[in-house]
């Protein structure tokens, strides 16, 4: 099966096609308009979409030599993300499937997220996911391949979104995760101690705002030169992993009190990109017979392979949902089917 997906729920436009479980092309065009803003600008964002998906798909076409009536079926991220963007890419995808006179399936942005790691990875369930994004932090349970139960999120700002706004606050460019990963390298990690909230509590619940109040109130407080941005970037995303491994240490022994014993934790999104991140959480599980997984570098961050590939995982012949509308609060299906 030959699949053609399209991602354009934020800031990043891309495209990919994939037969059966090989990516044959797949191109992402990240936006810099946003830098000079110090974040994303949803009109600015589908703009930048609708100028770049036909020329990118023009030229998939012709440099793989693809002809668009060989593809099977075409699908899109129908939400949730920017309305605008969302539409751009939906539209434009629906607009081939008319025109080819093939099937267009509509794809959950946070599914692709959740089913990543199945590409590169045999699964054990239950799986627990942690899906950290910009606009998301989540936790899935996973029971079996289409049983997803959502157990907890941010109740405020996301967990890229807190990157983001700090890095902001400290007179770090956008997109600010990288920046503050950077930065960090050279600071004292226990130079400040910052608030953790919820941290206490056996849910897998995340609240982020507090964390850049204080921040803000540091950057009043205190001369903002080069060692006090090194410091403050490093003992922030020490303080946000140790917020990430003790809800999963709460809710892990709160899971297993109900019988639900994890076998795998899968941590997708682009935040899952962290090197800081990635070996705390694996030294957490070292000794705990979970094993760990993540995505192929291709399906981190926005992308239009892991569309393709949740597209892929369940499609079936007789969906054509060329009047699904887009919608920036989609929620993910409890039974994937």
């Amino acid at each position: 099966m030959l699949v053609f997906a399209a991602e354009s729920s934020c800031d990043e436009t891309s495209i990919c096609l994939m037969e059966n479980s090989y990516i044959v092309e797949h191109v992402t065009f990240s936006q810099k308009i946003h830098k000079m803003h110090g974040g994303v600008v949803p009109e600015l964002a589908s703009r930048s979409h609708l100028e770049k998906i036909q020329i990118m798909t023009n030229d998939l076409f012709n440099n793989k030599k693809i002809d668009p009536k060989e593809i099977d079926v075409f699908t899109a991220t129908c939400g949730p993300g920017l309305i605008g963007s969302l539409l751009v890419g939906s539209t434009f995808t629906k607009s081939l499937a008319i025109s080819f006179n093939k099937p267009f399936i509509p794809t959950n942005h946070l599914e692709g997220h959740i089913l990543s790691t199945s590409f590169n990875n045999n699964i054990k369930f239950p799986n627990l996911i942690l899906l950290l994004t910009g606009g998301h932090t989540q936790v899935y349970l996973m029971k079996s391949e289409n049983e997803i139960e959502l157990l907890g999120e941010s109740v405020d700002d996301a967990i890229g979104e807190a990157f983001d706004k700090t890095a902001k606050l400290i007179g770090l460019s956008y997109p600010g995760g990288s920046e503050i990963e950077k930065q960090a390298l050279k600071g004292n990690e226990d130079k400040f101690v910052l608030p953790k909230p919820l941290v206490k509590e056996k849910n897998f619940n995340f609240s982020f705002s507090g964390i850049k109040t204080n921040i803000n109130l540091l950057t009043k407080n205190n001369k903002i030169d080069k060692k006090f941005i090194e410091d403050l970037s490093a003992s922030f995303q020490k303080n946000i992993t140790e917020i990430l491994i003790e809800k999963l240490e709460r809710g892990l022994k709160r899971l297993s009190s109900e019988n639900k014993n994890i076998r795998s934790i899968s941590v997708v999104g682009g935040v899952s990109n962290n090197k800081y991140i990635r070996s705390k959480i694996e030294n957490f599980f070292v000794d705990k017979n979970i094993e760990i997984y993540y995505p192929i570098k291709e399906m981190m961050g926005d992308n239009a392979a892991m569309i393709a590939w949740a597209c892929m995982k369940f499609y079936k012949k007789e969906r054509n949902d060329l009047f699904f509308k887009a919608m920036p609060r989609l929620a993910v299906r409890s039974v994937l089917k």
